[in-house]
């Protein structure tokens, strides 16, 4: 591939993949202000544009107002309160609307000038159509809270988030694999690692959309005792029945497994770190890489920690769902360089106990 079409598919995906961001960013605010309600009616198209007269603001506020969320939670809601989480909801999905613009219209261009290998345009054919799934979920997450309950779904949330997740990263991905360096020779052991320590972040996003779902930060703001002990009692930890609904439904047991997660996630980038300085396959990429997802694990546990003891403040939120997505790109990054095609890749060296 010529390096300037290269350079152009790069920073197009990595635009994107900017954009995705900002939409989690705007999405997290608008579940965070209790405005992810406030337009009742999914229009992919016509709904780009917002009330533009008075009587059609209030025909909104109308629609609005027949919705258990209004009769529970903002009964008495003036028209200037209900613009204000209309704006919330309209920007996220209009930043949202924008992104998929801007990757469908460069990559019918680039397809249409044959600058896509046939890998590519699978690969980024998949991307979007988890793009389109994705607005597909997001509706589908907002149609739980027009009836019987105040709120959306915990479950269709935390999809709804993952998915997003699972598109930046792919983006990430794909872009920096496009970049001309070589591959480095690694063990399989760095890989490996660098490759769980992808999943283990998705699956703490995951957890941690329960947690946001189901406002269990709102509860046990202690730390680093929960419910008054490090680890609560499984009388408290496992009372539903089934089981398995306490991990999905038992603000307790969702909080504490969030907990037990991001420490795991702590740890095994720890030991991928010590893994990557003593490795003879560690080059100093390698290193610098693990060191740098190690440290934003640390400081985005940190950021959770404050968020907890505050009672979930919007900034502070805004600032550790932001940093989680951080901690995404490094990981994918990490993960990239350790898989890029290029020598064989190093034996694991044997790990020797000297006793002297």
């Amino acid at each position: 591939m010529p390096y300037r079409i290269s350079v152009a598919l790069r920073l197009w995906l990595f635009a994107v993949a900017g954009l995705v961001f900002l939409t989690v960013i705007v999405g997290g605010a608008t579940r965070l202000t209790e405005s992810g309600l406030s337009i009742v009616e999914w229009k992919p198209l016509t709904g780009a544009l917002p009330p533009l007269t008075e009587a059609a603001w209030q025909a909104e506020f109308d629609k609005y107002k027949s919705i258990p969320q209004y009769e529970i939670l903002n009964r008495g809601m003036g028209l200037h309160d209900f613009k204000v989480i209309y704006w919330w909801e309209w920007g996220h999905r209009n930043v949202a609307r924008l992104t998929g613009m801007a990757f469908l219209l460069p990559f019918l261009w680039f397809l249409w000038r044959g600058a896509l290998s046939r890998g590519l345009v699978v690969g980024l054919s998949a991307i979007f159509a988890l793009g389109a799934v994705q607005a597909g979920v997001g509706w589908w997450m907002v149609a739980s809270g027009l009836a019987d309950r105040i709120f959306v779904s915990h479950y269709r949330l935390a999809f709804h988030l993952t998915l997003a997740c699972v598109i930046f990263s792919a983006l990430v991905f794909t872009g920096a694999r496009l970049s001309a360096r070589p591959g480095e020779a690694t063990p399989w052991r760095l890989r490996a690692g660098a490759g769980v320590l992808v999943g283990l972040v998705l699956a703490q996003i995951y957890v941690g959309a329960l947690v946001a779902g189901m406002r269990a930060g709102l509860v046990h703001n202690t730390w680093p005792l929960i419910d008054g002990a490090l680890i609560p009692s499984a009388r408290d930890l496992f009372f539903a029945d089934p089981v398995w609904i306490n991990f999905f439904e038992n603000t307790l047991t969702i909080q504490f497994t969030h907990r037990m997660v991001g420490y795991a996630l702590a740890l095994v980038a720890i030991l991928h770190l010590v893994d990557a300085t003593l490795s003879a396959g560690g080059r100093r990429g390698v290193r610098l890489g693990a060191l740098a997802l190690a440290v934003a694990i640390v400081v985005q546990i940190a950021i959770g920690v404050l968020t907890l003891l505050a009672r979930v403040p919007l900034d502070l939120a805004i600032l550790h769902q932001g940093t989680a997505l951080v901690v995404l790109l490094l990981a994918t990054l990490h993960a990239e360089r350790l898989t890029r095609p290029g020598p064989a890749a190093a034996p694991a060296p044997d790990l020797v106990l000297v006793v002297r």
